[in-house]
């Protein structure tokens, strides 16, 4: 391969890269000065400013998972899996302590405790719908946004892991059903 240097073309487009990358840092500045729920968008992640704590991430996952056992989608899926709840709620305080408070407490693989469970979309858009709701009962408007942002990155995550594994490659604006069995 022989070197050819810049052709003017080339170099406009090197230009025009700066200029949009000039233009996103300019986004990212303009937009940590916007403010949702009183809190600075560039705090807002931070779960100091949003009153996340253990306590409040325990309240959350529990009355969750007692709307969970109570749901007549999620509650059979639930039930095959798990005989006794403490130890499940203790994993998931884990969990969510490290996602939201990056405590690092949980150590495990969600993917691999998922991808062999029956689900697919409507079992997330459920999980979803009780967790925001949960979350908006529990938690104030910026920790319950939150949780629920990454909740639906998670349950995205999870659901694309599980259509891979039926061999169905989607991108994040489709969703993973399964085949309906015949009754």
């Amino acid at each position: 391969m022989s070197y050819r240097p810049a052709r003017k073309a080339d170099r406009k487009a090197t230009l025009f890269n700066k200029g949009i990358f000039t233009i996103y840092l300019y986004i990212i500045i303009v937009h940590s000065c916007f403010q949702r729920d009183g809190i600075a968008v560039s705090d807002y992640h931070s779960p100091s400013k949003t009153g996340i704590d253990e306590a409040m991430i325990e309240r959350l996952v529990r009355r969750f998972y007692e709307k969970i056992r109570a749901d007549e989608l999620l509650e059979p899926i639930f039930a095959s899996r798990i005989d006794t709840w403490e130890p499940h709620l203790q994993r998931m305080f884990a969990f969510w302590s490290s996602v939201t408070l990056m405590t690092g407490r949980y150590s495990g693989n969600p993917m691999q405790k998922h991808i062999a469970l029956p689900i697919d979309a409507d079992h997330f858009d459920r999980w979803l719908e009780i967790f925001a709701e949960t979350a908006a009962e529990i938690c104030p408007p910026a920790a319950a946004r939150l949780f629920v942002e990454k909740a639906s990155r998670i349950a995205q995550s999870l659901e694309l892991g599980i259509a891979q594994r039926h061999c169905q490659l989607i991108n994040r604006e489709q969703r993973f059903y399964r085949p309906k069995t015949p009754s």
